[in-house]
């Protein structure tokens, strides 16, 4: 059964996302890309903005699935209640068009991508530009994180479990995701 799932990296300034389709073991990209309310002044219309561009971007792909980064616990109060704000903008306008909504901690994303929970933004786009063949990286990072939240969904839920006593390449312990990529191409694309 093909699932489509929407990645979002929310943010009142920059909301990252990307979108990939899923059958069985494997996925591949769709688009990824970000929305900018930057050149709105008024808080109020950012929030607008990103409502009504996370809807077109449902219209547009028509997932089935949101999967949202949770607000991570920062020092400045005012950022945090903006990325809130940002977050719930984009998980409402998901329940508005009918999909189920996942919500993944930063490091889940990272340590679901690159083995790593503390790995950084850049060995994160990386490791994405490997699993999903992406030429050039885009100019923001945000995009990355965006797929990244979209593919963590993807190997928490997506993946089968091998079951129990079968010896299949699923049930190998790799060193690193790179020999994991090399050895499994076939489930990523």
């Amino acid at each position: 059964m093909e699932k489509i799932i929407l990645g979002i990296d929310p943010g009142s300034q920059i909301m990252g996302y990307g979108i990939i389709t899923s059958v069985g073991k494997s996925f591949r990209l769709l688009d990824l890309g970000v929305v900018q309310t930057g050149k709105h002044k008024d808080g109020m219309e950012k929030m607008k903005v990103i409502f009504e561009e996370t809807s077109r971007l449902i219209q547009l792909h028509s997932p089935t699935e949101l999967a949202i980064e949770a607000p991570f616990y920062g020092k400045n109060i005012q950022s945090m209640l903006k990325l809130g704000r940002a977050q719930g903008i984009s998980i409402a306008a998901a329940l508005n068009h009918g999909l189920e909504v996942f919500e993944y901690a930063p490091r889940k994303v990272k340590q679901s991508i690159t083995g790593k929970g503390t790995a950084t933004k850049e060995q994160v786009a990386n490791m994405l530009q490997r699993l999903c063949d992406i030429g050039e990286l885009p100019q923001y990072m945000d995009a990355t994180d965006g797929l990244a939240v979209a593919v963590c969904h993807f190997f928490q839920n997506g993946m089968p479990a091998p079951s129990k006593g079968a010896s299949t390449k699923s049930n190998k312990k790799y060193g690193s995701w790179e020999s994991f990529v090399s050895d499994n191409k076939t489930r990523l694309k």
